[in-house]
């Protein structure tokens, strides 16, 4: 396999894109959306608590009652972190929260205790405090069991979980919201800033939000407008010459609406030669009270990113060789740029006690353009650096989509049941410009070399266009049979058809309908309080290449299918300053593309892929201002059938670990404020080996990364942070293929000062 194959330009030839599909935007700020908390984790102390204004005074004599109830829901539903006023400078984030509601493993509101799944909730106090500010960190350093292998130029977000990897396996949405890729890229979301919280799902989610999800989801949720007033600007400098600044403000314009402002910007000259790097992030959202029943809540987001150029380093007669650890192979003329704008108006009705309706329309308008040369590999003949593939990609896409359910609280046969069902419709409008087939070859030398210039043969011209049409149908259901016994199943039927239309070669364009039934049943047992034992079985798709970059050579194969079982325990014990979750599990998916073993000409649709594991995750707030987080996780990931054509002869897999999968994760971190005004931490982040090609030749070396800081606060509204990332400046890979592999970050220093006023 070579190395463009790994890091999916090959895929993103043949089409590209991405994004959208699924939605409902919860509301997601517990400090702002609340009035109670709903426990007390002391020493978690974070934000005072904001309860928003009634609309109007109630005249019906049970509309009282029907508000009280309202609220308690709202407090169950979003208030996932305690709430507060703060009696002094408060370090500890709020990392336990098994009694919170998470949207991303059900849409009824459920708390991670009462979810048959493995979820798990970062909060934005958790990322900011570890200083995560990008996305990839913030999941990758605390979500148990999960890696990245970013595709250099691909936006940066590619997950691994459950031994499945990229966005083809692991979903990413915004606000609940599905965002549908095209060949291996996704652009947005990226930075923290804007970023209430990140809800992780373990394991299928295709039930909850369509193809694509067989090892799990990342829903990453937008900050919500403030009821109390408050703003907050933070700069940061770090030793690569990163230069950060954020601002947030939010507040009430009146006793009916309330607004939210986030905005970031950041410059980098990079940690490798000449990769300078730029991107700007804007959040507004505004949220109006109609009346006590009916609130509006209208937000844009728009994103410009200049992102890294650095492709990779080249190995050395298959090795890597440190001393080149700070060059760039790219031309010095290569340019990426993304530009994302979304946009949501989403109600919430509360027609009657038990019954409620939420509706979100949303738009989608992305543009994204890459020009630089993509492969290298050296030539131990010449010793020289063979550069190929000189790729220029236009894409242009606009998206529109629905999504309306209602949800109903009532008894069947004397026992608390609750069902929600409704539908998610969108239409993606999608151009492909390029200069396919990418010729271009140069040779450099690997220490001493000059980048050159961009030189293509092959000339940018439009490609291809689709458009794609989806409707689904969903519901779920949870009946409480007893107190301690519930039964939660749900269900989502997906209808999408594709046209495309192939500007070059008019027999290439076809149209193609899908049609999937995935589906899951749980049960939650908890013999008593906080403790819950758990049992499911679910089943997901994941479609072969984008949706809306689907190709012709790949039009006629069926979506792959997957299944899971899972089952597992959670506690929140001590007053709720422990918790601890264990889960093991297993999952198949078919339907892989495989070579015929009789024909290696021919691809067939008969592979399996299968893997088994337990996660474990525990925390502690201590005593004498001591945090403890910590999760592992261990799995054997293995092709069960996978054939592929090695020089026109059919090799089959079986039995070897898939590329990019490690076999065991693990974080630890540990905070301590040991000082009225000060506090230190250190987190660690293990990650095991994995391998660069499919036939499990060649190995990437496991990796530790430290990283540590200590924060103080000269007064109340103000933090002073001072971070190392990589403190013993690990040299370690993320990715990469046979002749070339992405590096992380060396070790870096910053300094970030925070203002609250």
């Amino acid at each position: 396999m070579n190395s463009h194959a790994i890091f999916a330009p090959r895929h993103r030839r043949a089409l590209l894109g991405s994004i959208t599909f699924s939605c409902l935007l919860f509301p997601a700020d517990g400090w702002t959306q609340s009035g109670k908390p709903t426990q007390t984790l002391d020493p978690v102390v974070v934000q005072p608590s904001a309860t928003p204004p009634n609309a109007r005074n109630v005249r019906r004599g049970n509309a009282s009652r029907a508000a009280r109830l309202r609220q308690q829901r709202s407090v169950a539903t979003h208030s996932g972190t305690p709430v507060a006023a703060p009696t002094g400078p408060a370090f500890a984030a709020p990392t336990l929260n098994l009694t919170g509601a998470s949207t991303a493993g059900s849409r009824l509101g459920l708390t991670r205790l009462q979810t048959p799944a493995s979820v798990e909730v970062i909060s934005s106090e958790t990322i900011a405090e570890r200083g995560q500010q990008n996305i990839l960190d913030a999941v990758t350093q605390n979500a148990t069991g999960f890696t990245a292998s970013p595709a250099p130029g691909n936006g940066g977000v590619s997950f691994n979980t459950r031994g499945f990897t990229g966005l083809g396996s692991v979903m990413t949405l915004y606000d609940g919201t599905q965002l549908y890729i095209g060949a291996g890229t996704v652009t947005f979301p990226f930075d923290t800033w804007s970023t209430e919280r990140i809800e992780v799902l373990h394991g299928p989610a295709s039930v909850m939000y369509g193809a694509g999800a067989v090892g799990g989801a990342i829903n990453v949720v937008s900050k919500l407008p403030l009821w109390v007033p408050r703003n907050q600007a933070e700069v940061s400098l770090d030793s690569n010459m990163a230069r950060r600044i954020a601002v947030d403000s939010g507040g009430p314009v009146s006793k009916d609406v309330a607004y939210r402002i986030t905005a970031s910007g950041n410059m980098s000259d990079g940690w490798v030669d000449r990769d300078n790097t730029s991107n700007v992030a804007l959040h507004a959202v505004v949220q109006i009270r109609q009346n006590e029943d009916v609130t509006w809540t209208l937000s844009t987001d728009y994103a410009d990113r200049n992102p890294s150029r650095y492709f990779g380093t080249p190995l050395i007669n298959g090795k890597l060789d440190e001393s080149l650890r700070f060059k760039n192979y790219n031309v010095s003329d290569s340019h990426i740029r993304y530009q994302d704008s979304w946009n949501q108006v989403k109600t919430e009705w509360q027609v009657a006690d038990g019954i409620s309706i939420q509706n979100t329309l949303y738009y989608l308008n992305s543009r994204r353009h890459w020009k630089d040369v993509e492969s290298y590999a050296y030539n131990p003949a010449t010793g020289l650096i063979n550069r190929s593939d000189y790729i220029e990609i236009f894409h242009y896409q606009q998206q529109v989509g629905n999504r309306m359910d209602a949800k109903f609280r009532g008894h069947v046969l004397g026992m608390v049941n609750e069902f929600l069902a409704g539908f998610d419709v969108n239409s993606i409008n999608f151009t492909h410009t390029n200069n396919s087939p990418y010729g271009g070859l140069s040779a450099v030398n690997p220490y001493n070399f000059v980048p050159g210039v961009f030189n293509s043969p092959d000339p940018t011209v439009p490609g291809f266009g689709s458009v794609t049409n989806q409707y689904a149908l969903f519901a779920e259901n949870r009946l409480s049979v007893t107190e301690q016994l519930s039964l939660i199943a749900g269900i989502r039927q997906d209808e999408p058809t594709v046209t495309r239309t192939d500007y070059r070669v008019a027999a290439n364009s076809f149209e193609k309908s899908f049609s999937s039934t995935t589906w899951r049943a749980g049960a939650v047992y908890t013999p008593v309080k906080d403790l819950a034992f758990y049992g499911q079985y679910s089943t997901a798709v994941d479609p072969v290449g984008g949706i809306i970059t689907l190709s012709s050579a790949n039009r006629n194969f069926e979506l792959a299918t997957g299944k899971q079982v899972e089952i597992g325990v959670k506690q929140s014990f001590w007053g709720g300053r422990g918790e601890w979750t264990l889960a093991g599990y297993e999952i198949v998916k078919n339907n892989l593309l495989a070579r015929d073993p009789n024909n290696p000409t021919v691809t067939v649709q008969v592979g399996q892929q299968s893997s088994r594991g337990v996660e474990a995750s525990i925390g502690f707030a201590l005593d004498h201002g001591w945090r403890i987080d910590a999760n592992t996780a261990f799995l054997r990931a293995r092709y069960d059938d996978f054939v592929q054509a090695v020089g026109g002869v059919a090799v089959n897999y079986a039995g070897n670990v898939p590329v990019n999968v490690p076999q065991n994760v693990s974080n630890i971190w540990a905070t301590w404020t040991f000082a009225p005004s000060w506090s230190a931490y250190a987190g660690v982040q293990i990650v095991g080996k994995t391998y660069a090609d499919n036939a499990n030749t060649m190995t990437r070396p496991a990796y530790n990364i430290v990283n540590a800081g200590v924060q103080w606060k000269p007064d109340i509204n103000t933090t002073v942070s001072f971070r190392v990332y990589n403190l013993f400046d690990e040299v370690y890979t993320t990715s990469g293929g046979t002749t070339q592999w992405m590096l992380g970050m060396p070790r870096t220093a910053q300094l970030a000062v925070n203002v609250r006023f």
